[in-house]
């Protein structure tokens, strides 16, 4: 009886702990309220759960972590690591060579047609990489904020500017949980002028930036907003110039890189379906800012699915490629159309991968 009272009070103890902990722990999240739309079934309809990614061949080495963004260039893939360095390898990964070292962490990358390898890094900001290997800062700040996650990078034809994001001004890299829990609205979408080397804002007050490429004859731009579950499009000629809308809404997970196959394609990736819980206290920033504090001690709510679409020119699904089975490769936070094969790349996988385009297309 004696041990029973005994687990009882400790029990208590511990619960007490627990409410205290959830309840007072300090933290700098401060969430804000908002209503997303109920999420796509993932059942059925045109975001119904396949195994489409089930298949795909892992490319370059292997046991390097994290190969977030990714260039192919001739028969080598260029990525930037967990580590901060740049390498290019060959496709079957025997032949690997370190570019730089950043320093930070390179999460988008892009080429200039001048030959300058351009890198958005979330710790250093806008960088290029000359022939040389000499790595140049290009940009740390726009109007008057400093960024604090620049997230990936696309350049126009002409070479006159690169468009990127600064997907969280307040949180830093490796704050995303934080950033997209909060839904403050502090992420931009930025343009610097290689000519006059000035940065300007061209959107502000987004649901973390994220993944940036350029519309047929750069019209205009894309940007993934990963805390709101959609693509926003600015336009940059045309009657439209200067304003903004709404490519595609309700998206069914949190989309994360963007890129344009360069004439009728674009594919996202998405870096999990969205979370059930989030959503639904979305509205109770209370209860948001005690998972926050849960976050701290245990892992992220995150399902692990491999998850990536393809979209028209009018932001029609095209192509939905899953894989929620044991092993797969996840998460996807790079996808780029290169000939016949679709390439992946990942913030935390330990190598690329890519899946025959004429397989993502199959109907």
């Amino acid at each position: 009886m004696k041990r029973i009272i005994k687990f009882r009070h400790l029990l208590a103890l511990l619960l007490i702990a627990l409410c205290a902990f959830l309840l007072l722990f300090p933290t700098k999240v401060e969430p804000v309220t908002w209503n997303p739309p109920p999420a796509p079934s993932l059942t059925s309809g045109v975001y119904a759960d396949n195994q489409r990614l089930k298949g795909v061949e892992r490319v370059g080495p292997a046991n390097i972590e994290g190969p977030e963004a990714l260039l192919l260039e001739g028969d080598t893939l260029i990525t930037g690591l967990h580590d901060g360095r740049l390498i290019r390898s060959s496709i079957d990964g025997k032949q690997t060579k370190v570019l730089a070292d950043t320093g930070g962490r390179p999460l988008g990358l892009a080429r200039h047609p001048n030959g300058l390898l351009v890198i958005a890094d979330g710790v250093k900001g806008l960088l290029s990489l000359d022939a040389q290997g000499q790595l140049i800062p290009l940009t740390t700040t726009a109007g008057g904020v400093p960024f604090g996650f620049t997230d990936d990078v696309a350049i126009d034809t002409e070479g006159h500017f690169a468009y990127f994001s600064d997907a969280s001004s307040r949180w830093g890299y490796g704050k995303d949980g934080e950033a997209i829990i909060e839904h403050g609205g502090d992420g931009r979408l930025l343009r610097y002028d290689f000519q006059t080397g000035k940065t300007s804002v061209l959107l502000d007050k987004l649901e973390f930036a994220n993944g940036v490429t350029l519309g047929p004859d750069d019209s205009f731009v894309l940007v993934n907003e990963t805390g709101a579950y959609r693509i926003s499009r600015y336009w940059l000629t045309g009657p439209k110039a200067g304003t903004h809308d709404l490519f595609i809404d309700n998206l069914p997970g949190l989309p994360d890189n963007l890129s344009f196959n360069g004439h009728d394609r674009y594919w996202v990736a998405l870096y999990a379906p969205r979370n059930a819980l989030l959503d639904r206290t979305a509205s109770h920033p209370f209860v948001r800012k005690m998972i926050a504090r849960a976050m701290t001690v245990l892992p992220k709510p995150v399902e692990k699915r491999a998850f990536s679409l393809g979209l028209d020119l009018d932001g029609k699904v095209i192509a939905n490629l899953q894989d929620a089975s044991s092993g797969n490769y996840s998460p996807i936070t790079t996808v780029r159309e290169y000939g016949d094969w679709l390439y992946f790349g990942s913030l935390k996988a330990m190598n690329m991968a890519r899946l025959p385009l004429a397989t993502a297309l199959q109907k």
